[in-house]
């Protein structure tokens, strides 16, 4: 068995690694890391053929790339919008575009894409990244609906709070107040699940093929919210407070 992890940042990509690599010796899984960044479509296409060289299949496509942008609309530039939309949406496009074929090939198949609750109810202050995670759920629905049949499954996943640098990484818009400790600060006091506790729900729902994975008790209980009193929720979450990877 082999892992494949792709990162813009060489440091971090290289933490990954080493963790997933102490774990290896009694799997007996290759892991191999690649810097690519999943905005950039020519990147991404030459990171699926060095892949497909290095390892000579895939089986299972995870797309995970996310970032924040904290402000309301008024205080976005254009700019801004479009950096965050190349990756949080395009990046999941992109990787999708490379790895299809060689998904295909194989006997069983699978694609994960990485939306959020903010996927689902959309808050004040989070205009750009909500639009990027409900497109996701949209692309991820009629890509499964045209798979449907083929040996290659897809799943969209909701997280709730989940303990990640996507807070302290991301970007104020261009005409906003604020600075990014604050956000950061606001978002830890509500990520109370480990990135490893995301990876078990992902997993178990990919044994029973589940179109949409909800992680977090917050999740199934917006998810809930928004299908009773839609459009009401979004409004009385805090801007700042409920970004999430």
């Amino acid at each position: 068995m082999s892992l494949v992890l792709c990162d813009v940042y060489s440091q971090r990509l290289e933490e990954s690694a080493a963790r997933a690599r102490e774990r290896a010796p009694t799997s007996g899984t290759r892991v191999t890391t690649h810097l690519v960044d999943v905005s950039d479509a020519t990147q991404v296409q030459a990171f699926a053929e060095n892949v497909m060289a290095s390892h000579g299949r895939v089986t299972l496509l995870v797309n995970n790339a996310g970032v924040a942008l904290h402000g309301s609309f008024d205080e976005l530039s254009l700019q801004d919008f479009e950096w965050l939309m190349r990756i949080n949406f395009f990046g999941v496009v992109n990787c999708t575009k490379a790895f299809l074929p060689s998904l295909r090939r194989e006997q069983s198949g699978h694609i994960v894409n990485i939306s959020s609750i903010l996927g689902i109810v959309a808050p004040p202050g989070q205009t750009a990244y909500a639009a990027s995670k409900f497109a996701i759920p949209g692309f991820t629905e009629a890509l499964r609906h045209e798979l449907a049949g083929s040996n290659v499954g897809v799943s969209c996943v909701h997280p709730g709070g989940i303990r990640t640098r996507i807070a302290e990484d991301g970007r104020i818009g261009s005409a906003a107040a604020g600075n990014k400790e604050a956000y950061a600060a606001a978002f830890a006091r509500v990520a109370r699940h480990s990135p490893e506790f995301a990876a078990s729900k992902i997993v178990e729902g990919l044994k029973q093929n589940k179109r949409r994975i909800l992680i977090g008790m917050e999740a199934h209980a917006l998810d809930a919210l928004e299908r009773l009193a839609p459009g009401r929720v979004a409004g009385a979450i805090r801007t700042g407070v409920a970004t999430r990877e």
